[in-house]
């Protein structure tokens, strides 16, 4: 019997140790980006990108918590502006802030989570037109912690956050196209 339990010990240990090498060789950054097609100019779905008041209308995030505080702060809208937020689990704590602005094609966001888990990432939404249409991209893009390379072992950050940001466009090309 104890030939057996101090195998299994050691299968495990193996195990968990083979996990953590594989973490470890994983990437250094990170990238994750949507895009889609809609049927307005860039110049009226600029303003739903570049005022971070106007989140609240199509960020897949505004709705998992209806409790959420917000703060905005800096800017009305463009460099400078600034949006807060502390929910609960599900959002977490964190700070937007828009780093650059150039209208009506691209805005730059520095993107501090804090909770459940601490992360400094940057954001870039660019605007283009294509062929009567205008496509926006949402991109987000920042190192890969050893934290964050251990949980992408088991879960794809890319489909998580993807989804999230496929819901977002999607809804903003509802908003815009009214």
């Amino acid at each position: 019997m104890w030939k057996f339990l101090k195998s299994i010990g050691v299968a495990l240990v193996a195990a968990v140790a083979a996990i953590l090498i594989y973490a470890a060789t994983r990437p250094d950054s990170f990238r994750v980006e949507r895009s889609t097609a809609m049927n307005a100019p860039p110049e009226k779905i600029f303003p739903y990108i570049d005022g971070l008041k106007r989140w609240a209308e199509w960020s897949p995030y505004e709705g998992r918590d209806p409790a959420m505080r917000r703060a905005h702060s800096g800017a009305e809208r463009g460099k400078g502006a600034v949006y807060e937020w502390d929910g609960n689990d599900t959002v977490g704590k964190g700070r937007m802030e828009i780093v650059d602005s150039t209208p009506p094609h691209r805005v730059v966001i520095k993107l501090d989570f804090l909770k459940p888990f601490e992360g400094h990432n940057m954001a870039e939404l660019t605007v283009e037109p294509k062929g009567g249409q205008t496509i926006v991209t949402w991109a987000m893009h920042g190192p890969s912690t050893f934290m964050t390379k251990l949980v992408g072992t088991f879960m794809d950050m890319d489909d998580m956050i993807g989804r999230d940001f496929a819901a977002g466009l999607a809804k903003l090309k509802t908003v815009v196209e009214k």
